[in-house]
């Protein structure tokens, strides 16, 4: 393309939107003279319309609400020390997911999904569903039995004990 053919359709595309805002205009303008016109007309109509869009937003501010709602999602189960339960973890839709046990409770924050050989550690990563017994329970953070200890009593992991949250203690 040349420079007078990109000019050209430069100052035609600029016509083009000339054109756009001034029909645009227009119609806004015709739109307010219609409006006034209806105002000196009859009155009652036009400020009944303005009443009722006012009531209609006004409804639409005020309805809805209802109440305080909260947020609910799992919570800590009331554990008891010696009982047994399964492994579930909560935080995963995934059914294959797995819970992961560590020897100290706490070191879950540490963990990094990326660490290769941390993800092959034997008994580490144990099957939802597995069950297990209530060796102790732990408190952090200012919240009461956050973590807790527990033996796996099932599967080739069987007799080994790990830390894990205590709500993925079910």
């Amino acid at each position: 393309m040349s420079n007078e053919e990109n000019t050209t359709e430069t100052a035609s595309a600029t016509d083009n939107v000339k054109e756009s805002v001034e029909s645009a205009k227009n119609a806004a303008s015709g739109l307010m003279n219609t409006v006034l016109a209806l105002k000196d007309s009859n009155p009652k109509v036009f400020y009944g319309a303005i009443a009722g869009a006012v009531v209609l937003l006004l409804a639409v501010s005020m309805a809805g609400g209802g109440g305080e709602k909260k947020l609910t999602g799992p919570t800590i189960k009331d554990l008891v020390v010696g009982q047994r339960y399964v492994l579930k973890s909560v935080n995963a839709f995934d059914k294959t997911a797995k819970v992961r046990l560590v020897s100290v409770p706490g070191t879950i924050e540490a963990y990094d999904v990326v660490e290769e050989a941390d993800t092959n550690g034997f008994c580490q990563h144990i099957e939802q569903g597995t069950p297990v017994t209530l060796l102790q329970l732990q408190d952090a953070y200012g919240k009461k039995n956050t973590f807790s200890k527990v033996q796996i009593e099932e599967g080739e992991c069987k007799g080994n004990s790990g830390w894990a949250l205590s709500i993925e203690v079910q």
